[in-house]
């Protein structure tokens, strides 16, 4: 019994350390930038802020050009999102469907690809830009910001289309569909955990970048990465500003999580019950 007993609970108590080193950073930004500056300069820590205040959220909003970069931001990381997903369903089902020459070297080229650290080719990715005279803009941004989220997305999609039986796909195309559409009508509606989870990662990706952006684009055509970084005084940096910014740039990964969580499970259960 006292084996059982101590089974049971050693990886509740693992479980629970590990929540708290993990969630402990963000309770710690979020309080802080509720704090006044005394509470955050002071020497003895202020675990919970009694007299909150909202000014250094008032602060971040209305930097300069805020909403700019918002809306900078959202195109940038919608657009390279659902590029990637419309190239990389093509691409999986290439890959898990058909057979052709090359097919394992392709393979192989993509996880080298998900493996290469994007940060060593900036400079070569800079004059790439800078040659083809697309420096402080959108477009080059969303390319490549597809391009680094595109082999998670292959890799990902083709285990789910994989997992698809193909009966479904050949009945559908003895009643009369063509490719795209058995696709379309029959394994398109069972990729949605595949197509969520991959959305999120692809999300995540594009919304934190900052090398790229902070060396492509100036002022305008920043993201918000970059306004993350402009909170400073005389003294140094405004760590209440800085925390308020962090809290709000948070907010939008928080949603879009909660939002693909639900319809991901939603897609594995109207799966299984379809006949």
């Amino acid at each position: 019994m006292r084996r059982s007993l101590f089974g049971r609970t050693w990886p509740n108590v693992v479980a629970l350390v590990l929540f708290v080193f993990f969630v402990f950073p963000v309770y710690w930004m979020v309080t802080t930038a509720f704090k006044p500056d005394l509470d955050i300069i002071s020497t003895t820590p202020v675990f919970i802020p009694f007299h909150g205040t909202m000014g250094h959220f008032d602060k971040a909003v209305h930097a300069a050009g805020f909403w700019t970069l918002v809306r900078n931001s959202f195109t940038v990381t919608i657009c390279s999102v659902v590029l990637s997903l419309l190239v990389a369903m093509a691409a999986a089902f290439a890959v898990a469907r058909m057979r052709f020459r090359g097919r394992k070297a392709f393979i192989l080229i993509v996880m080298m690809a998900q493996m290469a650290p994007w940060e060593v080719m900036t400079i070569s990715v800079y004059m790439i830009v800078r040659d083809q005279d697309m420096l402080n803009s959108l477009v080059p941004l969303t390319l490549f910001y597809m391009m680094m989220v595109l082999p998670f997305t292959i890799w990902t999609l083709r285990g789910f289309i994989a997992a698809v039986p193909k009966e479904l796909e050949e009945s559908a195309l003895i009643d009369g569909c063509t490719r795209l559409q058995a696709f379309w009508r029959i394994v398109l509606p069972l990729l949605a955990p595949g197509l969520m989870a991959t959305s999120l990662f692809g999300f995540i990706t594009a919304w934190n970048e900052f090398p790229l952006v902070l060396i492509l684009n100036k002022e305008s055509a920043q993201t918000l990465p970059l306004w993350l970084t402009q909170f400073q005084t005389n003294f140094g940096d405004d760590w209440g500003a800085t925390m308020a910014a962090s809290s709000l740039f948070t907010v939008p990964v928080v949603v879009v999580f909660l939002f693909l969580q639900r319809r991901a499970v939603g897609g594995l259960t109207a799966g299984a019950v379809k006949g």
